[in-house]
């Protein structure tokens, strides 16, 4: 990853400053956070081997399509999607997080025994309990010292992650922190094809599925650390949290598959994403970043997020396209592509944000 030093201006306030009756602008706090001393040391992926592409699906889906009047190539005219990934004979979403985050902190030169704490964000899970952290833990060789557990908070569980390591860190309760995820689609899709297959479902049926067929599998890693030990560091400036959950139940999913009222959903999203917006000026200036690093979703989602907050669209990269929608796992993924292609560079300003099903949004400002 490009090296930057540090640099102690841009860094903010504490996290956690108490609101006092006559500060104006209001202070960080709950849902707003600066980090004083924290950098992003490295950001891995693992990446699943057999592709699967929108017309492959289409195809075993051709007697629907036909039967509800819906076009063929819906998904990727739609949704911009032309190929996701699946993993191949062989792999696990476990085994693929593990291996991201082997190589997260061999690109950080951090050791597994300095791990003071490991969050696991992936949506993907085999059993409720234990949490996925346990098994990464030990396939990691993590010390038994290591603080281990699960963030699930749909697709903003890896900002989540990164913001709660970020605050620990400030606090001196840990000196390096692991965050990853792993995101397995195969089950979600075949059940979900499945279904649709059996008939009896009208249009609205098919388009409140359609997600779950946008879907891919993949992993990816990020170790943080101490930003005055590591000026070649990425530093984590803070960022902003907010919550509209009276639409907890527009998008709900399970391994049975995921129903979704698009429109409400995008309605409700980027109503929540414009107040956030609105009140994080009070905090930071995202009018102007370098690179605007979303979730990835979707054609739609992508230009209504644009649209919605008013950045340029060529600052957005994007890969939904090859990758589908990867879950919490889709912002590394596709902020390791834009580094490892060039896209982002020393001194850049770099803004991370997305809408997660429940509805919550997360935005986070990374200094390249």
């Amino acid at each position: 990853m490009t090296e930057r030093p540090v640099d102690r201006a841009a860094s903010g306030e504490r996290a956690g400053s108490e609101r006092t009756p006559s500060s104006e602008p209001e202070q960080p706090g709950n849902a707003t956070a600066k980090h004083h001393n924290v950098s992003l040391l490295s950001v891995a992926t693992t990446t699943a081997d057999r592709v699967t592409t929108s017309a492959d699906i289409e195809a075993r889906l051709r007697g629907v399509l036909r039967r509800l009047r819906l076009p063929m190539g819906l998904l990727e005219r739609v949704a911009g999607v032309i190929e996701r990934r699946n993993w191949g004979e062989g792999q696990t979403f476990q085994d693929a997080a593990i291996d991201a985050g082997r190589r997260a902190m061999a690109e950080a030169g951090v050791r597994p025994d300095e791990i003071g704490l490991l969050i696991n964000t992936s949506v993907t899970r085999p059993h409720l309990e234990p949490s996925v952290a346990v098994r990464l833990h030990h396939g990691l060789g993590l010390p038994s010292s290591a603080i281990n557990f699960d963030i699930a908070n749909a697709c903003l569980g890896f900002v989540n992650a990164m913001s709660v390591a970020a605050g620990m860190i400030d606090s001196g309760q840990i000196k390096y922190a692991l965050v990853v995820d792993g995101e397995d689609a195969d089950q979600v899709q075949l059940n979900t094809i499945d279904r649709l297959n059996q008939g009896g479902r009208n249009r609205k049926d098919f388009m409140s599925e359609f997600a779950s067929l946008t879907l891919g599998s993949g992993a990816a890693a990020a170790v943080l650390g101490p930003a005055d030990l590591h000026p070649e560091g990425h530093r984590i400036v803070g960022g902003v949290t907010r919550a509209a959950t009276q639409w907890y139940d527009l998008c709900v999913g399970s391994v049975d598959g995921m129903f979704t009222d698009a429109k409400m959903l995008l309605k409700g999203g980027m109503e929540l994403v414009v107040a956030a917006w609105t009140e994080a000026r009070a905090h930071f200036d995202w009018a102007n970043m370098d690179r605007y690093v979303l979730h990835q979703v979707s054609d739609v989602h992508t230009n209504a997020f644009v649209e919605a907050i008013g950045i340029p669209r060529d600052k957005v990269p994007t890969t939904y396209q090859r990758f589908g929608n990867v879950g919490p796992a889709s912002i590394p993924i596709t902020l390791a592509d834009e580094v490892e292609s060039g896209g982002i560079r020393r001194g850049d300003r770099v803004f991370l944000g997305g809408v997660g099903s429940g509805i919550n949004t997360a935005m986070m400002e990374l200094h390249w």
